[in-house]
C-alpha cells in the first residue's frame, strides 16, 4: 500500500503589505499563530531581522518545520511549510497566513513527501537504517 509521510506547501506571496513582513518582530507573532491554528508543535524558533528591513524565521516542528523570508520592498514574502502526520494541518497554517497577510497574488505548489513508501516494506539489514 502506498503511503504518504508528508506534505510540503512551498509558497511566494505577493502584494504583501510592507508593514507586517519589515520586522522580525512584526511578522513572527503571525508566524506562530499559523503553528497554532496548524495545531502544529513547536519545538523551537528563531528569527533574523534585516537591515534596514525585512525578516527570515524558521519554527523546528515535530512535524517538521516552518520558515519564511521577506522581501517588503517587493511585497514578497517566500514560505515553506512541511509535516507529516494530519495532511490538513499544513493547509490549515498556509490558509491562516494567506488570510493575515492578504496577498494580491500568490504561486504556490503542494507537493506529496515520500509517497514511494510502501507501508509493507521491513527493513531486517541494521546497517540500511540510519
Amino acid at each position: 500500500m502506498k503511503v504518504v509521510v508528508g506534505v510540503h506547501i512551498i509558497a511566494d506571496l505577493y502584494g504583501v503589505d510592507a508593514g507586517l513582513i519589515s520586522s522580525a518582530d512584526s511578522i513572527s507573532p503571525l508566524m506562530e499563530n499559523a503553528i497554532k491554528e496548524g495545531n502544529l508543535t513547536k519545538i523551537s524558533s528563531q528569527y533574523y531581522q534585516f537591515r534596514p528591513m525585512g525578516a527570515s524565521g524558521i519554527a523546528l516542528l515535530a512535524e517538521s518545520h516552518l520558515s519564511f523570508h521577506t522581501w517588503p520592498e517587493y511585497g514578497l514574502v517566500t514560505l515553506d511549510i512541511y509535516t507529516c502526520g494530519d495532511r490538513s494541518n499544513a493547509d490549515k497554517a498556509f490558509n491562516y497566513l494567506l488570510n493575515v497577510l492578504k496577498p494580491t497574488s500568490i504561486e504556490y505548489k503542494k507537493l506529496e513527501r515520500g509517497n514511494k513508501v510502501d507501508d509493507n516494506v521491513t527493513i531486517t539489514d541494521p546497517s540500511l537504517m540510519l
